[in-house]
């Protein structure tokens, strides 16, 4: 029973790690890279559709990202949902295909950038936590129906405790490298 609780909490928290390294590809760095896109959606046939669903996003260059979509009428929808996406982005296109320059990163928007990124390791330690109190509290549930011991709760309460701090851990490590990333010229 202990261990299901465990194996459970670990399995929240690599998830809860996992929403924060997604989070984090979408804070762009002065480099292009493909995942910046991740958050787009267009409209498909009346359905919003991910970018990477009805076009072909590759890395022209260090600064630029090239976007190909799979039907040629979906071009200024793209676009426009580029423009529309909060990464201030300014597409342009060449018949078919559609450029997207990476601009330089300013020391404000650096700044920024790194106080979003911030805010959302905030966010994944608070999640975090909060797996932790759900656990503590089903193992509490198990004392009071007298299914384990209060030495066995005492236990694993300790080990769900190592557990947090591991990934708490991991998250001041992902942002570490993050900053990093974003302070690079």
């Amino acid at each position: 029973m202990i261990e299901d609780i465990k194996k459970d909490a670990k399995t929240r928290m690599g998830k809860a790690l996992d929403a924060l390294a997604n989070n984090f590809n979408k804070i762009r760095t002065g480099r292009a890279h493909p995942s910046i896109l991740d958050g787009i959606h267009v409209s498909y046939y009346g359905s919003d559709t991910p970018l990477s669903q009805v076009a072909n996003v590759t890395v022209e260059d260090a600064r630029t990202l090239s976007v190909t979509p799979w039907e040629k009428n979906l071009v200024p929808d793209i676009e426009k949902a580029i423009m529309k996406s909060d990464l201030g982005l300014n597409p342009s296109t060449a018949g078919a295909v559609i450029r997207i320059p990476m601009p330089m990163l300013t020391e404000e928007t650096r700044k920024n950038f790194i106080r979003q990124a911030r805010g959302e390791a905030e966010t994944a330690r608070v999640s975090i936590r909060n797996i932790r109190r759900d656990s503590l509290a089903e193992v509490k549930s198990l004392v009071k129906d007298k299914e384990i011991s209060e030495d066995d709760e005492r236990r694993a309460g300790d080990d769900i405790q190592k557990i947090t701090d591991q990934f708490v851990a991991d998250v001041d490590k992902s942002l570490a490298v993050k900053e990093k990333d974003l302070m690079e010229i």
